[in-house]
């Protein structure tokens, strides 16, 4: 491989790498995989346009997007100064500011989307005639609420453990 194309693949690896520190080390990115999950799969049940899915893929990676980078200018800021400063009080309050400003929108892109009482109540029609699905559901409601919580190290056994021991 020539120089140029393994400096590229050294940055996809990078790259993939800060997204894997992100969803095992960030509560937060682990909510916005999980929402993310849950509207693509229950967007099927709303007959979408590619520009519709489009809008909602843009607004996904947008809110994503801006969660990596509101963790990396707080770990740069811990890094800078490990003591409480008030101006990396503000620049960390205004990285997450930016987080939610992404993530209203993101509903409110959701409501343009989603707002279909008729798929409503396809949806309640489909789930009663399915009851089993119920059940099903709150499983991975309960399975989703524990990667949350506990991150995806707690589904890998023998995984390195955050100190990067081998457990």
């Amino acid at each position: 491989m020539n120089k140029h194309g393994h400096r590229l693949s050294k940055s996809f690896r990078d790259a993939f790498r800060g997204i894997g520190y992100g969803i095992t080390q960030e509560r937060n990115m682990r909510i916005h995989t999980v929402a993310a999950l849950y509207v693509f799969v229950f967007s099927f049940f709303f007959e979408l346009s590619f520009g519709q899915y489009a809008a909602l893929f843009l607004t996904i990676a947008l809110v994503m997007a801006a969660e990596l980078l509101n963790t990396a200018i707080e770990k740069l800021a811990d890094a800078v100064n490990d003591q409480y400063d008030p101006l990396i009080g503000k620049v960390k309050d205004l990285a997450a500011g930016g987080v939610l400003v992404c993530a209203l929108f993101a509903v409110a892109v959701g409501v343009v989307l989603f707002w279909r009482p008729e798929s409503f109540r396809f949806l309640w029609s489909w789930f009663c005639a399915r009851p089993w699905m119920v059940g099903v559901l709150a499983v991975l409601t309960a399975l989703a609420v524990c990667y949350i919580v506990r991150g995806p190290r707690f589904w890998i056994r023998n995984s390195k453990s955050q100190d990067g021991m081998e457990r």
